[in-house]
């Protein structure tokens, strides 16, 4: 499935025109459909719709196990993007309260939405343990390993990348996305499905750090994000109350640690 396009297009420098071709990353809608209702409209890069899907339900607090899932499949008829997932019935009876709301917790586009908006995700979300300990020479190579992969980036300049790692900074699963929350939801997908996640213990991101990223890697068990751009107050504030460790490693090797650093040796 193609992940870009060639668009015509004209550079310009020191007054000299080119036309030349260059390659632009895809964006289309996906629709996600769960107990024959839709749940929410993302858009986002095709390709790995399964994992994506079931990393999303995952952060709205929807499963918590793969086993949840009675079914979850993608249709792949021309020009219809949807996932439809169904749950077990104690599944489904546990989260009735989550099925019936309007919206989901995950306000994507519009960031938050009040205080209602914030009690949600602390229903959802509880502090993660404090097993992980790694140098600051070990963040570098973080970085690295997700730079390393971001082909599509390379290709497009449009992508945003996720990597989650084990304790001994091995990759579980990597994605790339038009959107920075679809390629973690991707990434905790692939784990999530690979029932890897009791494994996974820290997430490299190409973007900043929103409250929403620190939800999902909250959700996945996740007790470090590392990234290139600086996260936002809440996302702080919402990361040292789940006792989450927030980095960020710039390209140029200053690191800076926003909460947590008793996990940074």
């Amino acid at each position: 499935m193609a992940d870009s396009l060639s668009y015509k297009a004209t550079t310009i420098k020191d007054s000299f025109l080119q036309d030349k071709d260059e390659q632009l990353i895809l964006e289309e809608p996906l629709s996600m459909r769960i107990e024959g209702n839709a749940y929410a409209v993302v858009m986002r890069t095709p390709g790995d719709e399964i994992n994506h899907a079931a990393g999303f339900f995952l952060s709205e607090g929807l499963v918590s196990h793969p086993d949840d899932f009675t079914t979850i499949g993608y249709c792949t008829e021309d020009g219809v993007n949807v996932v439809t997932a169904t749950l077990k019935p104690q599944r489904r009876k546990k989260v009735e309260n989550l099925l019936d709301r309007r919206g989901f917790v995950s306000q994507t586009s519009c960031g938050i939405c009040g205080k209602e908006l914030i009690k949600d995700i602390h229903q959802i979300v509880q502090p993660v343990s404090q097993a992980l300990h790694i140098s600051y020479q070990d963040l570098g190579d973080c970085v690295k390993r997700l730079t390393d992969q971001q082909s599509l980036y390379h290709s497009t300049h449009g992508a945003h990348a996720a990597l989650i790692l084990d304790s001994q900074l091995m990759p579980l699963a990597f994605a790339e996305d038009v959107g920075r929350h679809n390629a973690l939801d991707k990434a905790i997908g692939q784990a999530f499905m690979h029932s890897q996640l009791q494994q996974s213990r820290l997430a490299v991101l190409s973007s900043r750090i929103s409250y929403e990223l620190v939800q999902k890697a909250a959700r996945a068990r996740l007790e470090m994000i590392v990234a290139l751009s600086r996260p936002t107050s809440l996302a702080v504030d919402l990361a040292a109350q789940l006792k989450m460790t927030l980095v960020v490693r710039r390209r140029n090797g200053l690191v800076t640690v926003f909460c947590g650093k008793n996990r940074i040796l």
